[in-house]
């Protein structure tokens, strides 16, 4: 069996057109590579994706699955995304698998999950045998806490703010371990810079220089550390 240490080059393997059902296009992962998705909610999967730092890469319909549909004709599935992961371990089967994912709305997938069973099967074994995971992941495993947070950072991403400012949150930070952002606004801004520090601890996270449990509300008491790719 090959590992997720595989050297091999996925690649797009169909390309998506335009489509009157749903939202398509194509969305710039980090500012620099296109990735092609079907619906807003693939757009949500990839938005997600890109704000975790774990997250090395992400393939849009990666590769191609053949398999017996219910009524034994021969068919081609391919899976929505192919994620790979970062670690930092000095082994490389300790990375995490790379993950094959299917992005489907949960009433679509309740509905016909008999007749796409047989694909899911395939794509089940096909991941098995290249190291890899298959998931499905429906709303509640994509617009979650994470994405709101998310988009409530979004509106900080561009902002500017002096670089000694920043630098100096960042190292009072990284010596304490952690700190509430309560605390980081005491330490660091008088009542009437109140609001454009608030801006600026958000800010640092949006654009990742921080880090916290996106799992959770964003608040007063949510705790930040100096983010790691590790």
């Amino acid at each position: 069996m090959r590992n997720s240490c595989d050297c091999v080059q996925k690649r797009q393997t169909r390309k998506i057109g335009p489509t009157r059902r749903s939202v398509s296009g194509v969305y710039a992962f980090r500012g620099a590579i296109g990735i092609q998705f079907e619906s807003t909610l693939e757009r949500d999967f990839l938005i997600r994706k890109e704000f975790a730092l774990c997250v090395i890469d992400v393939i849009s319909q990666p590769v191609q699955i053949p398999f017996i549909g219910n009524n034994g004709q021969e068919y081609v599935y391919t899976p929505d995304f192919l994620v790979f992961y970062r670690s930092g371990k000095p082994s490389c089967f300790e990375y995490p698998k790379p993950l094959l994912v299917e992005v489907k709305p949960g009433v679509e997938w309740k509905k016909h999950w008999r007749e796409w069973l047989p694909k899911w099967k395939a794509a089940y074994r096909y991941a098995n045998e290249h190291g890899w995971e298959f998931h499905i992941h429906d709303e509640s495993r994509i617009r979650d806490q994470t994405l709101t947070n998310i988009r409530f950072l979004d509106r900080y991403k561009r902002m500017q703010f002096p670089a000694e400012e920043s630098r100096l949150i960042i190292e009072n930070i990284q010596q304490m371990g952690s700190a509430p952002f309560h605390c980081i606004l005491a330490c660091h801004f008088m009542e009437i810079y109140k609001t454009a520090g608030i801006a600026n601890v958000w800010y640092l996270l949006a654009t990742r220089q921080l880090d916290c449990d996106m799992t959770l509300p964003l608040n007063d008491f949510t705790e930040l550390w100096v983010s790691s790719d590790e």
